[in-house]
């Protein structure tokens, strides 16, 4: 969260425009009504919430998170964070970049895992791993579960959902923009890209089949869109993903 801004190439800018970030381990606090613009971060990472509360619209869907909840972030995930009026103080925690699971959790004692952080930073993410447990997500407005549907189907029409949802095309692209900082489109094509690279990094299958699987087009449209969510090649995300 109170993380360095680097910029990639003018290539990969044209595929992301998005800031990249380094999150930095240890407590961050954030001012109230702070409004973080959408970013993406290289590493897997969890954010603890210590005091405050915020929204988080990402890669993982709409989170709202108050004290004792936690965001887990996988490897070259994306989202956006607006503060409430009374800001927040959030413990950051390094997370292997193997890691997946549940993004949204909720812990028993956030300061309990904070005031170990602060002796041993190995030991805090254990007992975090070890005290998480899932939060099932309300349904939201539209927008959320629109985003929940495409993370569920990411080869979901947008046109038909929108449908089944008596909401015009038009609208449900602007308004989900608003919320997400990014078109419905492009967030089904990086939920897409997640989850064909999650495969392709833990099986041997060749990249034409994980392409043919997970619905793109051809290998070549699968390569080209994991380097526009990575800034780096398919094959060496497989043999060298730091």
């Amino acid at each position: 969260m109170n993380e360095l801004h680097t910029k990639g190439t003018a290539k990969h800018q044209r595929h992301c425009t998005e800031c990249l970030r380094v999150a930095a381990t240890g407590r961050q606090q954030h001012a109230r009504g702070e409004v973080l613009a959408r970013h993406r971060h290289v590493h897997a990472f969890a954010a603890v919430v210590l005091c405050g509360s915020y929204v988080e619209a990402g890669d993982s869907g709409l989170h709202r998170v108050h004290a004792g909840h936690v965001l887990f972030h996988c490897m070259h995930e994306r989202h956006l964070d607006r503060m409430h009026a009374n800001g927040a103080e959030v413990l950051v925690l390094p997370l292997p970049d193997d890691w997946s699971g549940t993004p949204h959790a909720q812990v028993s004692d956030a300061d309990a895992i904070a005031q170990l952080a602060e002796r041993d930073v190995p030991a805090a993410v254990a007992c975090l791993l070890g005290d998480a447990r899932p939060m099932p997500q309300p349904p939201g407005d539209w927008p959320q579960q629109l985003a929940a549907a495409m993370l569920a189907d990411p080869n979901l029409s947008l046109t038909q959902w929108a449908r089944s949802h008596n909401l015009h095309p038009g609208s449900v692209s602007r308004g989900f923009q608003q919320v997400f900082a990014v078109s419905p489109k492009a967030f089904r094509l990086q939920a897409r890209t997640h989850a064909a690279l999650k495969l392709y990094r833990a099986s041997s299958l060749p990249a034409a089949a994980i392409a043919h699987m997970c619905g793109f087009a051809d290998q070549a449209h699968f390569s080209r869109s994991v380097t526009a969510l990575t800034g780096a090649t398919a094959s060496r995300l497989r043999w060298h993903p730091r």
